[in-house]
């Protein structure tokens, strides 16, 4: 992890997601030779080229997770739009096996917001602002 804190002229932000997406029909994709190291190449220079740091990335079988931190502009829904459309396009041209699908991955995934403060001490920090000298 490069800094704790993402700074841009008008934001300070710490936003991490933790995703978890498939391929459609969940098929075993990463069974097949040199596909996952492909798209671990492939996610990392679609997340340099936008800006998203990478935290982890590990891919099973049928499913990837990612860890990412990005900034305030970007929504998870974007995120995946763009990690998975552009490795789906080059994954299926060099890879004959995924050419035949009419999609790599699912419409669907999973994501969690991750950070260094629970939701308590934060409701608790709220609620007592105007107890603060």
């Amino acid at each position: 992890m490069k800094s704790k804190y993402l700074y841009t002229k008008t934001t300070v932000s710490l936003i991490r997601y933790h995703f978890v997406f498939c391929p459609r029909y969940r098929r075993k994709i990463f069974l097949i030779d040199g596909v996952e190291e492909r798209f671990k190449q492939l996610t990392l220079e679609i997340c340099e080229k936008n800006g998203f740091e990478i935290l982890a990335m590990e891919c099973h079988i049928d499913h990837v997770h990612l860890f990412i931190a990005c900034g305030p502009t970007w929504s998870p829904s974007d995120i995946m739009k763009t990690v998975k459309g552009a490795s789906s396009l080059i994954l299926r041209k060099e890879f004959p096996a995924l050419s035949a699908m009419p999609s790599l991955w699912t419409r669907s995934f999973f994501v969690s917001t991750a950070g260094d403060v629970s939701a308590p001490t934060i409701q608790r920090y709220v609620e007592t602002q105007k107890t603060r000298p």
